[in-house]
């Protein structure tokens, strides 16, 4: 039994798959933020088995209960929708990410990309790292093949980089061995920022605005990055170390070097154990 099913004919011309999960490589909700303006204005035409999917007591269905009588249920579900932007078919594939069954997951969605004749896949995500939010929101790529990548964005990081893996990659490395060129745009955010960071969501989008050549609608997410700048910036001025911490990851991204990984973790773990030296805590909320 397929775990994803097709709810009605769609006349799709190339489409294009674009990919987030609400979890883990996630970081600020930006890549959730990014899909959900995507997908304002679209439909479902795919859907999948949630029960063979998700730990529902690590993701429990929400409950409202009216006036002592419940009510209805809200369950966590994965969907495919699909939406047109000027004269580009595009397939939303976004919800939590799933707790089981990811290489069947894969198989099944490598399938039905190659019947609905997928042009390209995209994946979106965001991820902690050593940046400052006072500059411009660094994205790193990735590609299955040299040269997929569009807007400036570079394949990253040089070298080997071994991670616990997101189901988003598992699902990436199936459909390239299926044929269909995949690329990823990661946004990369404060480590130091708690909650939704949508100025990270910007960014993704504006990554696949230079991807497709088409113009992507960016909703409230520019002013809500404006009001969290100044939050901010106004919680680093009150705060030596955090103002310090600031300035030298200031310094990196000024003279255009990224930190490798040991100098990621080092930065990180210094701030952390200063402010938990000052304050008992790491983040600024």
């Amino acid at each position: 039994m397929s775990l994803v099913r097709l709810n009605r004919a769609t006349e799709l011309i190339s489409p294009t798959v674009i990919v987030a999960f609400d979890a883990w490589v996630d970081a600020g909700s930006a890549s959730s933020a990014a899909v959900e303006l995507l997908a304002e204005e679209s439909s479902i035409v795919a859907t999948f088995e949630s029960d063979l999917l998700y730990d529902y007591r690590a993701r429990r269905p929400t409950l409202d209960i009216l006036d002592g009588r419940p009510t209805s249920l809200d369950w966590p579900d994965l969907t495919i929708r699909h939406a047109r932007i000027a004269e580009r078919d595009l397939l939303v594939l976004s919800g939590p990410e799933p707790d089981f069954r990811w290489r069947e997951l894969a198989t099944d969605i490598a399938y039905l990309a190659r019947q609905v004749e997928v042009e390209q896949w995209i994946s979106l995500g965001a991820i902690p790292a050593a940046v400052p939010h006072t500059r411009p929101v660094p994205v790193l790529g990735t590609e299955s093949a040299p040269g997929l990548l569009r807007g400036g964005v570079r394949p990253g990081p040089d070298g080997l980089l071994r991670v616990p893996s997101a189901a988003l990659s598992v699902l990436d490395i199936a459909v390239a061995q299926a044929g269909i060129p995949a690329v990823g745009y990661f946004a990369q955010i404060p480590h130091y920022v708690s909650g939704p960071y949508p100025a990270a969501a910007v960014e993704l989008l504006k990554s696949l605005e230079a991807h497709l050549g088409v113009e992507m609608r960016l909703g409230d997410l520019p002013a809500a990055a404006e009001q969290m700048r100044s939050r901010l910036d106004t919680a680093t001025a009150l705060d030596e170390k955090t103002r310090s911490y600031v300035g030298r990851l200031e310094g990196m991204v000024d003279e255009a070097r990224l930190p490798s990984g040991d100098e990621l973790i080092t930065e990180i773990e210094r701030f952390l154990r200063e402010r938990g030296t000052e304050q008992g805590g790491g983040q600024i909320h």
